[in-house]
C-alpha cells in the first residue's frame, strides 16, 4: 500500500463502521405510521446537521486535520483534493437527501443515519484526540455542536422510522 493511500486507513476503517451501522439501519427501519407531524422536524434538523457539518468540514480544512488525523497513527497526510471532494460529494448526499427526507424516499434514510452517526463520533473524537494530544485538534470547535445535533437527528430519525418486519423489508416500505 502506498504511504498515500495508508493516511486513508482511519477514515476509511472509522467510515466504514459509520457506514455499516448506517445500512443496517436503513434495512432494518421502515417508515412509521402518523409521521407527518415529525416529518417537518425530522427535515430541519437533518438541513441544521448538513450545514454544521459543513462549518465542521471548513474548520478542519483551514486547521489541517488530512495532516494531523494520519499522524496520530505515524501515517502520511491525506491528500487535500481528496479530502476536499469527499467532503463536498458528502454535503451534496446530505443536501439531496434532506430533499429526499421530505419526499419520504426511504433511500434518503441511509446518508442520514450516516450523517447522524458521524456527527456523534465527530462529537466524541474530536475532543478525544485533543485530550490525547493535549492541545487543540483540527475539528475540535465544532464537533460538540456536530454531536448534539448528530444525537437529535438520530432521535427523531428512530421516531418517524419503526423496526421493520419481514414482510415490509421485502416490500422496501
Amino acid at each position: 500500500m502506498s504511504n498515500q493511500l495508508a493516511g486513508l486507513l482511519p477514515s476509511v476503517v472509522g467510515l466504514g463502521s459509520v457506514a455499516m451501522v448506517a445500512a443496517f439501519l436503513t434495512h432494518t427501519r421502515v417508515w412509521a405510521e402518523e409521521v407527518q407531524g415529525q416529518m417537518r422536524g425530522a427535515v430541519q434538523l437533518a438541513l441544521v446537521t448538513t450545514l454544521l457539518q459543513a462549518a465542521h468540514f471548513a474548520e478542519e480544512l483551514s486547521t489541517g486535520f488530512e495532516e494531523r488525523l494520519p499522524a496520530l497513527f505515524g501515517l502520511s497526510p491525506i491528500p487535500s483534493r481528496g479530502f476536499v471532494a469527499f467532503n463536498i460529494v458528502w454535503l451534496a448526499i446530505w443536501g439531496l437527501s434532506v430533499w429526499g427526507l421530505a419526499q419520504r424516499r426511504r433511500l434518503a434514510l441511509f446518508p442520514l443515519w450516516f450523517l447522524a452517526i458521524a456527527s456523534i463520533v465527530n462529537g466524541i473524537a474530536h475532543p478525544g484526540f485533543a485530550l490525547f494530544e493535549g492541545s487543540y485538534f483540527p475539528g475540535l470547535l465544532t464537533a460538540p455542536v456536530t454531536g448534539a445535533m448528530g444525537v437529535l437527528l438520530s432521535r427523531r430519525l428512530l421516531r418517524i422510522t419503526r423496526p421493520a418486519t419481514l414482510a415490509s423489508v421485502g416490500r422496501g416500505t
